[in-house]
């Protein structure tokens, strides 16, 4: 999954022949100037730019373009170039741009030459500029590396030049604005039709980039603040709609009212699996995650554009009070109230464009959904009466659902690659406002919660390839377990009391560590006969009663190093229990992927700055899925041994 950068972040560069992509509404001129080792650069020779775009290892376009594509061969570099700095500057047009705060927030992708993406960056937070260096390319210990930098300059070019070290800075940047000059007329503009509407980012985790764009009522050119690293939004004279969609699959439009049937050749309708991948998993996979991205850069969007409406009919008021002329009076009252009522028109603006993504998600959601296999499914979804031990593993799996406040009802699944990278913890403790009188009840939930985990990830292996281990020192959660011990899906029954915790972790400790031994020798073959090597996955209940010492050691052991030998850890626990232990223990909560068992907003995105909404996926009460899926797991475990 590509990185989404922010200002400053850097990101290693596998590859050393590249693209930089550069996006923006209006054609502008992209360059690059070539550094030596401490950031200067010696000459107009080391500037890259419509009048001489070809340098060695790299070529930039010939004109001003809306869309341009740099070509960039790190290893025909010059051993004298250390840092390579991709610029963007608007040209001096009559009637074009003065300044980027005026336009939607340009973004660049670093991608390798088949389109794949490495790394995007969207230079968000730009007023008064005209030129920006965008990007850096820069060695660092024989390898390179790239830097989010979105440095910007109102003096233009000649300012962003000076500042690289160029003594004829002046009349460098004239000559180039005199080879763009010479190329407007043949400027590529920027594509604006609602039927190739072209998004400007790919995936992460991350994830979560793309301008959002709310019209003003006035100029049509106000800047508008950021919703979060990578979700700018900002005004566009057209005022036409904005696509969201995620870059890697096909746009899905709206289903049409009811009152306005589409025509027969109008556009299609969702489509389960449109997106990239070698298999029909890896698409829903790809388009799950697409989802996730629209819904967050969608919403960011609509959030920016509501603080930036606010924060403008304050500076109107603000104005209008400082004035003693109109602070009071029928003009005092008239400009008041304009000002709200911009404000109002850009919230609605906004909201309407939310709007109008949530309903093309919802559609998309509608469709997809039911297509989903076993792994990715809710357990009320159809898929699952239809269940058969599958003969391979999936590539991920579902931990729950994702939403926000603005998109109620709208799920998002939460789907995490296997095999898990780290472990879970289902935090039983109480929260504030908890709809639960007695802390038992959320426990129990707790448990249910990671039974239908546990439940999941043995059903969605083959047999024989997952196993399941309890500890449960007290036995206060044999009714919880009951699905799991009753289809004999368990490779052994919960281990219960002080010696029982200590001997599953003294065996999964020796597992760990043998198969760690083998891997590093490279001797996998030499593992002790009747070693079982398939996958584990350990579920702890109300730790840390039954825990001493030497256990807890072990259980931080198997957290940090499990994963990479194929032993998993579910903990379910309240944090305050452990409180005696201090700080020992913050490494093992932090090495934990929290989850609850009720919805709860302690999913940060970092990029977007949204507090998702985590929904544990329980089994629907009175259904006998579970025990009817783990019954066939059982019976195809009994026939393989």
């Amino acid at each position: 999954m590509a990185a989404e950068l922010v200002r400053g972040q850097n990101h290693p560069l596998s590859r050393n022949r590249i693209e930089i992509r550069i996006s923006a509404d209006v054609p502008v001129v992209a360059g690059a100037t070539l550094a030596d080792e401490g950031g200067r650069v010696r000459g107009a020779d080391g500037v890259a730019h419509p009048g001489a775009p070809t340098l060695p290892g790299i070529e930039v376009s010939r004109q001003a373009a809306a869309e341009h594509r740099l070509a960039v061969d790190l290893d025909a570099m010059p051993e004298t170039v250390h840092r390579v700095s991709v610029l963007i500057a608007l040209p001096a047009a009559p009637g074009g741009p003065l300044r980027f705060g005026a336009l939607a927030a340009p973004r660049a992708a670093v991608t390798g030459l088949d389109g794949t993406e490495v790394a995007g960056y969207t230079l968000t937070g730009l007023d008064a500029e005209s030129a920006v260096v965008v990007l850096e390319l820069y060695r660092r210990q024989a390898a390179w590396k790239i830097r989010a930098v979105g440095q910007g300059y109102a003096q233009g070019l000649t300012g962003l030049l000076t500042d690289q070290g160029l003594p004829q800075a002046a009349e460098l940047a004239r000559g180039i604005e005199d080879a763009v000059a010479r190329g407007l007329a043949r400027s590529v503009p920027a594509r604006t039709t609602d039927t190739d509407r072209s998004r400007r980012t790919a995936a992460s985790v991350t994830g979560p980039d793309l301008p959002g764009t709310v019209p003003t009522p006035d100029d049509g050119g106000s800047s508008a603040a950021s919703g979060g690293p990578g979700v700018p939004t900002a005004a566009t004279p057209t005022g036409g709609p904005v696509d969201y969609t995620h870059p890697k699959r096909r746009r899905t439009p709206p289903p049409p009212a009811p009152e306005a049937p589409a025509p027969a050749d109008g556009p299609a309708s969702p489509v389960a699996g449109d997106a990239a991948g070698w298999s029909m998993d890896e698409r829903l996979y790809n388009q799950v995650w697409g989802m996730f991205e629209d819904l967050a850069r969608s919403t960011a969007a609509c959030r920016s554009a509501v603080d930036f409406a606010e924060s403008r009919m304050e500076k109107e008021l603000d104005q209008v009070l400082s004035d003693p002329r109109s602070r009071l009076g029928s003009a005092g009252d008239a400009a008041r109230e304009a000002a709200q009522a911009r404000q109002a028109q850009l919230v609605d603006q906004a909201r309407a464009a939310l709007d109008r993504d949530l309903a093309q998600l919802t559609a998309e959601s509608e469709v997809v959904e039911p297509a989903l296999p076993p792994a990715y499914a809710r357990w009320d979804n159809p898929v699952w009466h239809g269940y058969r031990v599958p003969t391979e593993p999936p590539m991920a799996v579902r931990l729950g659902d994702l939403h926000l406040p603005e998109s109620a009802p709208l799920r998002i699944p939460m789907l995490v690659r296997l095999p898990l990278e780290r472990g879970l913890w289902i935090d039983s403790g109480v929260p504030d406002a908890s709809p639960f009188e007695e802390p038992g009840e959320l426990r129990h939930l707790a448990l249910q919660t990671a039974v239908a985990l546990a439940a999941r990830l043995l059903a969605v292996h083959p047999a024989g390839e997952f196993g399941v281990q309890v500890i449960d020192p007290a036995g206060a959660g044999a009714s919880a377990f009951a699905p799991l011990t009753g289809a004999g899906a368990l490779d052994a029954p919960p281990a219960t009391g002080a010696a029982g915790v200590a001997g599953v972790l003294g065996r999964l400790t020796e597992r760990v560590d043998l198969v760690q031994m083998a891997v590093r020798g490279g001797a996998s073959d030499a593992l002790p006969p009747g070693l079982d090597t398939s996958r584990q996955l350990l579920v702890v209940n109300d730790f840390p009663h039954g825990f001493d010492d030497r256990a807890v050691t072990q259980l931080r052991y198997l957290a940090d190093e499990g994963p990479d030998v194929g032993v998993h850890l579910v903990l379910v626990a309240d944090r305050e229990d452990a409180a005696a232990y201090g700080p020992l223990l913050d490494p093992l909560w932090r090495s934990l992927m929290r989850l609850t068992p009720v919805p709860d907003d302690h999913l940060a995105d970092p990029w977007v700055g949204h507090a998702w909404t985590y929904e544990p996926g329980l089994v629907p009460p009175g259904s006998q899925v579970l025990q009817q899926v783990l019954a066939r797991v059982a019976a195809a475990r009994t026939k393989r041994m």
